[in-house]
């Protein structure tokens, strides 16, 4: 009988190579579906045609309850597409943050199978439940003849579609109320030169000012998902909102007063920017441009101080013994240290004493000294006195001077704000602010004990008796030099420094003009703006008159 049996399987297996049109049997795979045999042990035939309705009732049950189980390789291996679907229904946990899900069965229709979702989705401290309705079609295998899942992205949510997958994040920084230092609202609508400002503030202090961002489960290009999208790429379309996010107040340093007026005074010129900070501690209570672009010229601006430079230029002759404001210090029309300098309209005063130079804003007598110091001594004084080109950490982004070491000509120039030194509004505010204080206080938006930011410090404040006789000066500009004019009427507690940078291939200098009025620093600058008194000089008195 044994070897009866093995001469029958012969015969049917004969049999079956050269039947043609025989559809119970697919000559691909010899085993049945459900792995049965005939019944002499022949292998079975594959099923065939659309799925009874008992294989879909019972596909769709076994396929729900492994994907609801979190049993991810189960779930796949009764699709049309394991590897497709594996890496979507594990997506829908790790990517989607999907911690738990409840999946229920409809009632069929045909090969359809409706059912009901209810996923717990969970993102930091954001949790939500996310409920929706799917649907899946039970399809015959081709080559098993098994009752299958068609596998497609729909399957997981009716809205997703090839080449997209499930992603839950954070999305944009939370919403950001700032307020001024009184508690009035800053609006870029209102303060049109905050509208670079606001943005930074937002993304750097919305969640420490207490906001969270909203919380959405999105549909996203694969390669986007995956941190490679490219251009043209399709936006992710939003599914489900787990929060919506918890806006914040920001209190700022700010001013509204005093940028309403930053404002008013920059508008009067095609373009001009100002800052202005209290001196005590370097609060920065008003940032204006006229020219209303993402780069905040006011902070960010790198170009030539002219004159202004001579705050610092003089702190080091103080400080260096080379000069004292009574001390005589010729004012020729031409000096020559490297090269030939000349004064503006080459003005000349033979008697002059140290004070009356700097309050005259005289080049020539400044170059005159070049020869007195080291290559060194101003950047030093710079860094080390004035805190310039140290890490400025202001919240937001700042340009924070550059003063660099030069020889020969380079340090002359330097001397008088010219050659490769670079400054903003800022920083040329911060020089004022620096005298009027008697040390350095790095200038600040937002108070540093929001985020523990470290604020730079310099090393060494002004000698009491130099910052004295800076102040001296400053007064002396402001009272009867070429700052007169500007300041008249703003009182006895005011010091100021005019400054006209030259710019290769301008056929106007830059003009600057920086001042204090009582514990209130300001600098502005006016891009082709000639003599700084008259162009910048307007802009920094309104400033001070509003603080």
């Amino acid at each position: 009988m044994h070897k009866g049996a093995k001469i029958a399987i012969g015969v049917v297996a004969a049999g079956v190579v050269g039947a043609a049109g025989l559809g119970a049997y697919n000559l691909v795979d010899a085993v049945a579906g459900d792995g049965s045999t005939g019944a002499h042990g022949e292998p079975a035939p594959l099923r065939t045609g659309p799925p009874t309705a008992d294989e879909i009732k019972k596909t769709a049950h076994d396929f729900l309850a492994a994907w609801e189980s979190g049993d991810t390789a189960k779930a796949a291996g009764l699709t049309d597409n394991s590897g497709a679907a594996t890496t979507a229904l594990s997506g829908y946990r790790e990517a989607a943050h999907v911690e738990k899900v409840s999946l229920k069965p409809g009632t069929p229709q045909g090969a359809k199978v409706p059912f009901s979702v209810s996923a717990e989705v969970s993102y930091g401290s954001q949790r939500s439940t996310w409920t929706y309705d799917s649907s899946l079609d039970v399809v015959r295998g081709r080559s098993t003849g098994q009752a299958l899942v068609d596998w497609q992205p729909a399957v997981v949510h009716p809205q997703l579609g090839r080449g997209e997958t499930l992603r839950t994040n954070a999305g944009d920084p939370p919403q950001v109320d700032a307020l001024d230092r009184n508690g009035a609202k800053l609006d870029a609508k209102d303060y049109p030169s905050l509208a670079s400002v606001l943005p930074q503030l937002r993304k750097r202090f919305g969640e420490k000012a207490g906001g969270a961002p909203g919380v959405e489960v999105q549909a996203v290009p694969e390669g986007a998902a995956a941190g490679a999208g490219g251009a043209g790429a399709a936006a992710p379309k939003t599914l489900h909102v787990v929060s919506k996010g918890k806006p914040a107040q920001l209190k700022t340093t700010l001013d509204a007063g005093v940028q309403r007026a930053a404002e008013a005074a920059v508008n009067l010129r095609d373009d001009a920017s100002v800052v202005a900070l209290k001196a005590s501690t370097g609060e920065i209570l008003a940032v204006a441009n006229s020219k209303k672009t993402e780069f905040n010229t006011a902070l960010m601006g790198q170009t030539a101080p002219g004159s202004t430079m001579k705050i610092i230029t003089s702190a080091m002759l103080l400080e260096a013994g080379k000069a004292s404001p009574g001390k005589p210090l010729s004012c020729p029309k031409y000096a020559t240290y490297g090269m030939r300098f000349h004064n503006v309209e080459e003005s000349e005063n033979p008697g002059a004493t140290f004070a009356q130079d700097f309050a005259a804003s005289c080049n020539t007598a400044f170059i005159s000294l070049a020869g007195e110091v080291g290559d060194s001594a101003l950047a030093t004084e710079a860094r080390d006195v004035f805190g310039l080109g140290l890490e400025w950490k202001t919240g937001v982004a700042t340009f924070d001077g550059s003063v660099p070491a030069e020889s020969g000509a380079g340090k002359a120039a330097a001397m008088i704000g010219q050659g490769k030194v670079q400054m903003s509004a800022l920083n040329v505010a911060s020089m004022a602010a620096t005298v009027r204080a008697g040390s350095f206080h790095q200038p600040y938006v937002v108070d540093p004990s929001l985020d523990d930011r470290q604020l730079a410090r310099a090393p060494r404040a002004l000698p009491g008796g130099v910052a004295e006789q800076l102040r001296g000066m400053m007064r002396l500009t402001a009272a009867s030099g070429t700052g007169a004019r500007a300041m008249s009427g703003l009182g006895p507690d005011t010091g100021a420094k005019t400054g006209s940078a030259e710019v290769d291939g301008q056929p106007k200098p830059n003009g600057w003009f920086t001042a204090y009025r009582g514990d209130v620093a300001a600098a502005a600058v006016v891009p082709q703006g000639g003599h700084g008194g008259d162009s910048a000089g307007p802009i920094v008195a309104s400033v001070l008159r509003a603080s």
